[in-house]
């Protein structure tokens, strides 16, 4: 079996064509992967892999495809378009290398982005977030369902939903998730609290207290805990409001059953912040 029949089927390709034989293709004519889904890369993770690729080379060739663009197709004649291997592409560099191994590929845009994003998720290279927003991108760049995502990652519908959901973090939260090493179970447990500012004070304690995934699971459960029980405290001061009112009715009724009985009864109320005060006076009967 020769070495594209062990790698074509790694990014999603089961069928090696007369195209796709391995090319060196010089560094300077692969343009970048528009729909390259992977935005952080680790210069530690570059330099070892560049060590790597100066000890053994390079053993999986690059994919890359003819670019698609609006521009005169002379503009980029002779050019390439990366779909995958980006990390190796960049330790080539970093290394000076003149040119690399690569398969040629027909991909169109949307084929290309698909690539690109199996790549990466099946060398667990994107963080959370990353692999979210690539999956975002297939359905509101190309119109796709969750369930077709799903079909193209070979994943479940449940898998892509739980990704997009952690797309409701805002970048303060997605950066501080990231840089302080927090894991995706973390994040699902801390997208119970729908308060964006409880979220954050509880994002801040749970990685000043270095709480584990069970830690924090349990901390997000007592908040909002915490919080339902507020709930019923403000209904009972709302009943208590309703009920002091009814009150105000009832008094002043029977205020004027007094009047009408020939009885000059009169009820004043004032506010005087933390209480209320009502007084009623009632006027002595005089004897003829």
């Amino acid at each position: 079996m020769n070495i594209l029949q062990n790698v074509l089927p790694k990014i999603g390709l089961s069928k090696v064509s007369q195209f796709d034989r391995i090319h060196k293709i010089p560094v300077c004519r692969i343009l970048p992967n528009p729909s390259q889904p992977r935005k952080f890369f680790d210069s530690n993770e570059t330099l070892r892999l560049a060590d790597s690729i100066r000890i053994h080379g390079i053993l999986q060739p690059l994919c890359v495809r003819k670019p698609v663009s609006t521009e005169p197709p002379e503009c980029f004649e002779g050019m390439y378009e990366l779909i995958a291997g980006e990390r190796r592409l960049r330790a080539a560099k970093l290394l000076g290398l003149t040119e690399v191994p690569c398969i040629i590929i027909e991909a169109d845009s949307l084929r290309s982005a698909e690539l690109a994003i199996i790549e990466n998720l099946q060398r667990e290279d994107l963080n959370i977030f990353e692999e979210a927003s690539a999956i975002s991108a297939l359905i509101t760049l190309y119109g796709l369902t969750q369930e077709e995502v799903a079909a193209k990652l070979s994943a479940s519908q449940s898998y892509v939903a739980n990704k997009l959901r952690l797309l409701r973090f805002d970048e303060y939260e997605q950066n501080m998730i990231v840089e302080k090493h927090l894991t995706e179970r973390h994040a699902r447990a801390l997208l119970r609290i729908a308060d964006l500012k409880m979220r954050r004070a509880a994002l801040e304690t749970i990685v000043e207290r270095g709480y584990n995934v069970a830690d924090t699971e349990g901390f997000v459960a007592k908040l909002i805990e915490d919080t339902s029980a507020e709930k019923p405290k403000r209904k009972s001061r709302a009943a208590l409001v309703k009920d002091i009112r009814l009150f105000y009715n009832t008094l002043d009724r029977a205020v004027d059953i007094m009047k009408c009985a020939g009885i000059n009864a009169s009820a004043r109320k004032r506010d005087l912040g933390d209480t209320y005060e009502i007084t009623v006076t009632i006027p002595k009967c005089t004897e003829e």
